[in-house]
């Protein structure tokens, strides 16, 4: 079983990026041009590695190699994206991972590039890309390719080498409990589970109790002979169960309007442990958008885009206009919700703005935008 976190020590310590394995400050998923870079990478580099596992590490800077970390990333149809895109797609797996030094809501991103032996190509034009491209690494470079490829490998001993080095142990483990429990979450209940006496499943969040269920808010969840955090949210609410062979979280989402708010599932996210060592992760949408009455939405519709413009125009906006802002991001949502196609762009469009605005509001745009790609990819 490899520990995450010691794997992307190891990759780091690799010198610079190469034809296995790549490093971004940020990716963003929001835009096409976003997706294409991302395609073109995980094109490139499964192309590159047919016989082994290639990566990308997100949250570290290019020239210094210092891990900042970006938010918690929990897009578990990342995989539709490439199989949507890619020809002779390889298996993506995107894992956030926790490390020490980092803030609470932040994590450094791994994903995990698993080629299928065959040539993986563009199935169709985004952003700049032609349907058909081909691209391949060059050094630390994604390049387009536009005759025969003849792809040796080279890097299955030195891959090899670094994952086995990055091979978890029982010390790394009990530490991985005792700092998720006694440091890192001492102001939380906290909780952990064993699972086929091999993983360790630690959770933490402030709890309550209605009609005889526990749920869990400002939650933290974690894989720790891993150091993959499972789930992190730090509005929403979870529940919690398990048995012998599977841990299981339902994830809900706070929405409404005018004060008359309800939680609604959102997600189910399953882990399946086995008795040969391995585990499976499959998660099921089971969310219901909440219909609204139209006009109502109109009207919130209609003072959002007036919000959005006082601040393009930085004129100053009135107590009451202040306490709408709060809502603006989550009542998008709803309206996107309830067919107004183009409340997605507008919340979009707001996101700067929002984010020089208040921490909070920005806060809440993350978690509206998290909630539309789950929705979209579904």
């Amino acid at each position: 079983m490899i520990n995450k976190r010691l794997l992307i020590k190891n990759l780091l310590a690799y010198n610079d990026e190469s034809s296995f394995y790549d490093k971004k400050r940020k990716i963003d998923l929001g835009n096409k041009e976003g997706k294409a870079k991302f395609l073109k990478h995980i094109c490139a580099l499964s192309n590159s590695n047919p016989n082994n596992n290639s990566y990308i590490v997100i949250g570290v800077e290019d020239e210094s190699n210092e891990i900042r970390g970006v938010d918690f990333f929990d897009d578990s149809k990342i995989q539709n994206l490439v199989n949507a895109y890619l020809s002779n797609p390889p298996l993506i797996m995107y894992e956030n991972v926790a490390f020490p030094h980092l803030p609470d809501d932040k994590v450094v991103g791994l994903v995990t590039i698993r080629p299928n032996g065959k040539i993986t190509s563009l199935r169709k034009n985004i952003w700049k890309y032609w349907g058909g491209s081909i691209f391949l690494r060059d050094g630390s470079i994604s390049m387009p390719k536009d005759f025969d490829i003849v792809i040796e490998d080279v890097n299955s001993e030195i891959v090899q080498a670094i994952e086995n080095k990055a091979k978890n142990n029982i010390e790394l483990t009990l530490d991985g409990v005792i700092d998720f429990i006694n440091n890192r979450h001492s102001d939380l209940e906290a909780d952990y589970k064993v699972f086929k006496e091999l993983f360790v499943v630690c959770w933490a969040g402030h709890t309550k109790n209605v009609k005889g269920e526990t749920y869990y808010s400002r939650v933290d969840i974690e894989l720790i002979n891993e150091q993959v955090r499972l789930f992190y949210s730090a509005l929403d609410e979870v529940s919690i169960s398990y048995s012998e062979d599977e841990f299981k979280i339902i994830e809900y989402v706070h929405l409404g309007l005018n004060n008359q708010f309800k939680y609604y599932p959102l997600e189910e996210l399953t882990i399946t442990f086995r008795e040969n060592g391995s585990h499976q992760i499959d998660s099921k949408l089971i969310f219901k958008p909440p219909k609204f009455n139209k006009k109502t939405l109109h009207h919130i519709y209609n003072a959002n885009n007036s919000l959005i413009e006082k601040l393009k125009k930085k004129v100053p906006l009135t107590p009451a206009e202040e306490k709408d802002l709060i809502n603006l991001p989550a009542t998008y949502l709803v309206c996107y919700l309830n067919d107004f196609s183009d409340a997605k762009e507008k919340l979009y469009e707001a996101k700067d703005f929002l984010k020089q605005t208040n921490g909070n509001v920005y806060q809440s745009f993350k978690e509206s935008v998290r909630i539309l790609r789950k929705v979209k990819y579904n």
